[in-house]
């Protein structure tokens, strides 16, 4: 009876959600919600602030300044073709994280397909699948969907080598000389996707082209360069005592399950309420002259030597 209720107010969610073009599915949800035999729910918000967006004047593309290359490896498709990212140097590349049970993945596959047929010459698409079940039932999805690109079935180095992927889909840019420029997290229009590629590739844009330090928006272990923090109030300190409060927010483990320091999980989900918390705690206690926090205490049956 419970079970049943959960999954009539995940279903109404997941309805509600489905329009958004930053429609993100939770990889931890997903997992949790296996277990109660029921869909995963979706999210929204998790997107990346520095990405395209319109302003008064057109289209605005972003890129990273200080691109971190390609991870290389070697890795099977599931037709049994070694795919090396390697030889994709000289063309641009989406590396598009996703799975099957993925119900905004799903729907970002056919805008995929069309790109990879009209860009053939410049660009390269590769997917990498987070299914658990069998690579047989992957190929036979992918078949279904007319999928004309590789797919490889995720590792955990090849997660570890993209610093993580906590949400699906997440999508990488990279540019014709191998570096990573850019990080979708959601579902987003063609026409972004299409103006990044024809910018990358030297093709004519309608766009224009700007240019941000990756600050964690695109891996996250570059938030310790960050000096701001979404929905963080440094304001009031000192720049010797803002120092302090990011150090310690990038030292510190954030406690709602992410598995990312406090910094990292105020920029990977902006709407994380205990990383809010944690980080205007940490403010308050450095303007009280605080740098770390307070040691615990000592149970009361320990006993000395």
């Amino acid at each position: 009876m419970i079970l049943a209720a959960v999954c009539g107010v995940l279903a109404v969610l997941v309805a509600t959600l489905s329009g958004a073009h930053a429609l993100v599915h939770s990889k931890t949800v997903h997992a949790a919600m296996t277990e109660l035999k029921a869909a995963a729910r979706g999210t929204a918000g998790k997107t990346n602030p520095d990405a395209q967006e319109d302003d008064d004047n057109g289209a605005v593309i972003r890129f990273a300044k200080n691109p971190e290359p390609i991870p290389l490896f070697m890795a099977r498709d599931l037709d049994g073709n070694v795919i090396s990212t390697a030889a994709y140097k000289g063309k641009v590349v989406i590396v598009n994280f996703w799975a099957t049970w993925c119900p905004p993945c799903r729907e970002e596959i056919p805008t995929l397909v069309k790109l990879q047929d009209a860009y053939k010459d410049q660009l390269q698409i590769l997917s990498i699948s987070e299914d658990d079940s069998p690579p047989e039932m992957v190929k036979a999805f992918a078949r279904q969907a007319r999928i004309n690109y590789p797919i490889v079935i995720l590792t955990r180095e090849i997660e570890e080598d993209f610093g993580g992927v906590p949400a699906l889909p997440t999508s990488f840019m990279i540019d014709k000389e191998g570096g990573i420029v850019q990080k979708h997290v959601g579902f987003y229009p063609a026409s972004v996707y299409d103006r990044e590629i024809r910018a990358l590739a030297g093709l004519s844009v309608d766009a224009k082209i700007e240019t941000f330090e990756d600050t964690g928006q695109i891996f996250l272990k570059n938030a310790k360069n960050a000096t701001e923090l979404p929905g963080v109030d440094l304001s009031k300190l000192t720049p010797e005592q803002k120092q302090v409060a990011l150090r310690r927010m990038n030292s510190e483990s954030c406690t709602c399950g992410c598995k990312l320091t406090i910094a990292e999980c105020r920029i990977n989900d902006t709407a994380c309420p205990i990383s809010r918390q944690t980080a205007a705690k940490i403010v308050q206690e450095v303007l009280a002259g605080k740098s770390q926090p307070a040691p615990a205490k000592p149970s009361d049956d320990s006993s000395s030597d």
